[in-house]
């Protein structure tokens, strides 16, 4: 495999941990107070596509700014303070590294939210490329366009990328791609419909030796 495409919330930092109790407990009965919004069909969205798909989908009571507004504010706490990296992460990036394996952070979030990430962590060099589903004119996941954007950036075809992801949304979007998915399970996410991926892992060990199983 040319590269591999790491998202960002859920696999690089335990981010759905904070994330899925802020929209379960606070965004979600705020803005569609009269529905029983699954975070499992948000997860993976960018969040201004997000509030396209509840005023869609549902309906909403919540204007787009004061939206946009909670959702800024609250990024900010959770990658300044709370989130924690990937267990092995750096030695991970070496490897590949090692390999000539070229790596990207492929992510629904702004590239403001994923600087705060790379620079807590000190991996503001640590992959080749960074990429925002903001880069592109197109669909956010589950439709594959950011995954085919980022194999373009990296010059790869998308069958030659190892995508690794946590949703059912970027799963699906990375199946759709072409390219060979890998699920990391965690526990913020419950029963998600993973059956599009490659590979299922459980366990930061388990990501790491089946990336470069797929990458030797």
């Amino acid at each position: 495999m040319h590269a591999v495409l790491f998202d960002m919330d859920g696999v690089l930092v335990d981010s759905e941990d904070y994330w899925t109790e802020f929209q379960r407990e606070d965004l979600l009965p705020a803005a569609v107070p009269d529905e029983d919004v699954d975070v499992a069909e948000v997860t993976g969205m960018n969040y201004r596509e997000t509030y396209d798909y509840l005023e869609e989908t549902y309906g909403t009571t919540m204007d787009r700014e004061e939206f946009e507004t909670r959702f800024e504010q609250i990024a900010r706490e959770i990658y300044h303070e709370h989130v924690e990296a990937l267990d092995g992460l750096h030695d991970l990036l070496a490897d590949l590294e090692a390999r000539d394996v070229t790596t990207a952070v492929v992510s629904s979030s702004p590239h403001d939210w994923i600087g705060i990430v790379l620079e807590r962590f000190d991996l503001e060099d640590g992959f080749d490329r960074v990429v925002s589903a903001e880069d592109v004119d197109a669909a956010g996941k589950p439709e594959p366009d950011v995954f085919e954007y980022a194999a373009s950036e990296v010059d790869a075809s998308t069958e030659d990328c190892v995508v690794v992801e946590d949703s059912e949304n970027g799963v699906e979007a990375g199946a759709r791609a072409g390219s060979t998915v890998i699920a990391y399970r965690i526990d913020a996410h419950d029963d998600l419909d993973l059956s599009p991926a490659d590979e299922v892992v459980d366990s930061a060990a388990e990501l790491r030796e089946t990336v470069l199983e797929l990458t030797n």
